[in-house]
C-alpha cells in the first residue's frame, strides 16, 4: 500500500466511525436524505429512485440514484462519504443481474420496472423462530383458557338467548295479532 492510499484509509475509518451508512447495491429502491444549506438556514431534501450504478473507490465510492420526476428521467451522483449526505433508507431491495443498470435509461412504464428481491432466511434462525412462535401460540392458548368460560357456561349462555330471542318474537307476534 503506498502513502496515499494509507491515508485515505485512516480518514475513512475516521469518517465513517460517526456515521452509519446502509448497505445497498443497484437496483435497490432508496431515500437519499440531503443536507442543502440556504443562506443561514440548512434543511434536509429527499431524493427516491433507483440506484443504477454503485464505485466503490474508497473514500471516493460514490452512487447513481435515478427517479422518473414529472415524466422526466432525473439522475443525480452522490458521494457515499459526503458530509452533505444526512442518510440512505432502503425502501425495497430489487432482483437484477446486472452491476450497472444504464439500460433503464432507454425504458419508460412496465419495462423499466424492477422486481423485488425476497429475502429468505434459511437454517438455524427459521427452527428458533418456529420455536419461540410456538411458545408464543402456547402462551396465547393458556391465557384465553384461563380468562374464557368453560364450554359448558358458553353453551348454557348460548341457549339463554336462544330461549330469550324466541320470547322476543313470540311477544312481537301477539303485538301484531292484537292490531
Amino acid at each position: 500500500m503506498n502513502r496515499i492510499e494509507e491515508i485515505e484509509k485512516k480518514h475513512l475509518e475516521q469518517i465513517s466511525t460517526g456515521k452509519k451508512i446502509t448497505e445497498f447495491f443497484p437496483g435497490d429502491t432508496i431515500k437519499v436524505n440531503v443536507r442543502i444549506v440556504e443562506g443561514k438556514r440548512q434543511r434536509v431534501q429527499a431524493f427516491e429512485g433507483v440506484c443504477i450504478a454503485k464505485k466503490s473507490g474508497g473514500i471516493n465510492s460514490s452512487f447513481t440514484v435515478r427517479k422518473v420526476s414529472f415524466g422526466e428521467g432525473v439522475e443525480r451522483v452522490f458521494q457515499l462519504y459526503s458530509p452533505n449526505l444526512d442518510s440512505i433508507v432502503l425502501i425495497r431491495s430489487g432482483k437484477v443481474r446486472r452491476a450497472k443498470l444504464y439500460y433503464l435509461r432507454d425504458r419508460s412504464g412496465k419495462s423499466a420496472r424492477i422486481n423485488e428481491k425476497i429475502k429468505k432466511k434459511l437454517g438455524i434462525d427459521v427452527a428458533k423462530e418456529i420455536e419461540i412462535k410456538s411458545a408464543d401460540e402456547e402462551k396465547k392458548k393458556e391465557a384465553i383458557e384461563s380468562s374464557a368460560p368453560s364450554k359448558d357456561e358458553q353453551i348454557d349462555k348460548v341457549e339463554a338467548k336462544k330461549v330469550e330471542a324466541k320470547q322476543e318474537e313470540k311477544k312481537e307476534v301477539k303485538s301484531e295479532e292484537k292490531k
